[in-house]
């Protein structure tokens, strides 16, 4: 199996996603090396379909107030296939989130007809920077398929009277709430901006003091079938996949289960979506996988929280990992958080700051590219459309240079094989010091603190 490219983003250099000749990283030294990376052209796993990023009111509110040249040049970095990150999904909510500039609603008041819905607020920031992303992938002969979450229902349709703070939904708006999506849903078609996915609600075991709603996953359940699954069929647009849960990892396998239990459920729920903040626990992941097959694995969020991370490496690096393991698990699609955020991480109408991959200057008019941004890259750009999952992995006896003396999560890998024949593989060093390890007959090096991507030919 021959290299025949390779690109590699490194710390403390210039190099993002940088395009060597391989003899550039091959080892002429002597000595024993322990490190072996081994790739297997058999097809072990999943397609998987691409990565995506959340069009959120803040973000479209910093991209807004950037001049022209800038605000294209962010959406070009994620959107376009040619030059940018080659991003093929995108996630907007309906209603108000804690990315958002205040709580809102397309619907504020008690209106039980829905005959005052206002898109209004959703027009000002999310629909025209939705447009412009869909406008950008189209031109290179692209497309973006869109995900729509809600982080809560009215106040008045809750039973806390508040949009924050969790509550719940009440029994007698279940049916008005499932219309309230299809009304939304027809909006948005109207614009020309497709919504092909849908999550019942975003983290609903969460009490949170922005925009949050409580559901168990028996009333989530209840919902797709009785409610949201009916309602989409009846307005024409059952071709709408609905996904359960859009929460942690933790909980994945047994929300499922318990959703899945509820009569007719299994009918309209097609996928389980999940975010990263609870910590690892792949296995979750790797179980449902297993034992339901039929169920779309799909990462809806993560982020760096506490604020943003300007010129931080380890951000890079942590998303890396959770693409990996997340991947390694059976995801079939991965979406980053708000692609877009101000210099102090926001804005956020509750202070929950965060970082983004793209972080952007106002009062100078300049944008900062994050470590993240490229750790990205290393996937999105050369992983394609319905790309088929490789085994790879790296074996190591003695590792000096880390702490333990072993690899771990140190040194990790990825493989899969394009629609066009060509292997894509990412392997990362987290260490402090170069990694040399063996690959066919090859003895190769990727730098600390870096990041390769190999194109390969068999």
């Amino acid at each position: 199996m021959k290299i025949e490219k390779l690109y590699e983003t490194a710390k403390d250099t210039e190099e993002r996603i940088y395009p060597l000749f391989p003899k550039n990283r091959t080892y002429d030294g002597e000595g024993w090396i322990p490190t072996t990376l081994t790739l297997k052209s058999e097809v072990c796993g999943q397609k998987f379909y691409g990565f995506g990023g959340a069009l959120t009111e803040s973000s479209g509110y910093v991209l807004s107030h950037l001049p022209q040249a800038l605000r294209k040049q962010a959406i070009e970095a994620y959107y376009n296939p040619k030059t940018g990150n080659a991003y093929h999904f995108a996630r907007i909510h309906m209603n108000s989130c804690d990315f958002s500039l205040d709580n809102w609603a397309c619907v504020p008041e008690k209106d039980e007809r829905l005959k005052s819905f206002s898109m209004d607020r959703t027009d000002k920031y999310i629909s025209p920077l939705a447009m412009d992303v869909q406008k950008t992938a189209k031109k290179e002969g692209s497309d973006v398929q869109f995900l729509l979450s809600p982080w809560s229902p009215p106040l008045w349709m809750k039973d806390n009277g508040d949009m924050n703070h969790g509550g719940h939904l009440l029994d007698c708006y279940r049916e008005l709430w499932a219309q309230y999506f299809v009304t939304f849903i027809k909006e948005m078609a109207e614009r020309d901006i497709k919504i092909s996915f849908v999550t019942i609600q975003n983290e609903p075991a969460a009490v949170q003091t922005w925009d949050s709603c409580e559901y168990t996953a028996k009333e989530e359940g209840e919902f797709a079938a009785n409610f949201l699954g009916p309602a989409l069929e009846k307005a024409g647009l059952g071709d709408i996949k609905i996904y359960i849960w859009d929460h942690n990892r933790d909980l994945a396998l047994e929300r499922l289960e318990e959703s899945l239990k509820v009569p007719g459920a299994s009918k309209y729920v097609a996928g389980l979506a999940f975010h990263w903040y609870s910590g690892d626990q792949y296995d979750n992941i790797k179980e449902i996988a297993r034992r339901y097959p039929d169920i779309d694995l799909c990462f809806t969020e993560g982020c760096i929280e506490g604020g943003p991370r300007n010129g931080a490496w380890f951000t890079g690096e942590r998303y890396a990992h959770n693409i990996i393991n997340d991947l390694k698990s059976g995801a079939t699609k991965w979406i980053d958080w708000n692609i877009v955020l101000d210099m102090q991480g926001g804005p956020n109408h509750v202070g929950n700051y965060c970082d983004a991959p793209i972080l952007a200057d106002e009062k100078e008019g300049k944008l900062y590219f994050q470590s993240s941004y490229y750790y990205i890259g290393h996937f999105s750009r050369f992983i394609q459309e319905g790309a088929v999952r490789l085994e790879a992995e790296i074996t190591s006896a003695m590792t000096p240079a880390t702490r333990s003396g072993h690899l771990t999560d140190e040194a990790e890998t990825i493989a899969f094989k394009n629609p066009d024949g060509s292997i894509v593989l990412i392997l990362t060093n987290c260490t402090e010091a170069d990694l040399i390890f063996n690959f066919n007959e090859l003895k190769l090096r990727i730098p600390p603190r870096a990041i390769q991507t190999w194109i390969l030919k068999e």
